[in-house]
């Protein structure tokens, strides 16, 4: 599966920005989609999750605030990011995983995306 993020930019602190995620080469249908991220001179770090049945899993620092959805017809996943704050700043990466349960752990996801990059400004 060949993934690639795009959306990326510059927005204000308290802002909206809506990341996608598209998929080639196999459909998503059965796999497990997720977003992380990577801050300068951070280690990657769990954003959300979502299973094939729409199940999600959201880190607790971007719960209420980051939603995750899929359009398995169109083969993408899109984060939709609100209240944003300096902190979220970083590039962020979809991933997808073949296994069964949902999991925050990067090891766990077999393909990666190139990765966008998101800045908040305060």
């Amino acid at each position: 599966v060949q993934l690639q993020a795009s959306g990326g930019g510059l927005v204000q602190a308290g802002h909206s920005l809506r990341l996608s995620c598209a998929a080639a080469g196999r459909t998503i249908k059965k796999y497990n989609m997720a977003w992380f991220r990577q801050a300068p001179g951070k280690e990657r770090e769990f954003v959300v999750a979502i299973n094939w049945r729409g199940t999600t899993y959201h880190a607790d620092y971007v719960k209420g605030r980051f939603t995750i959805s899929r359009d398995d017809a169109k083969n993408t996943v899109t984060l939709h990011m609100n209240n944003l704050k300096p902190e979220d700043t970083a590039i962020y990466y979809c991933a997808a995983d073949g296994g069964y349960r949902l999991s925050h752990v990067p090891g766990s996801y077999d393909y990666w995306g190139q990765g966008t990059l998101v800045t908040v400004s305060s």
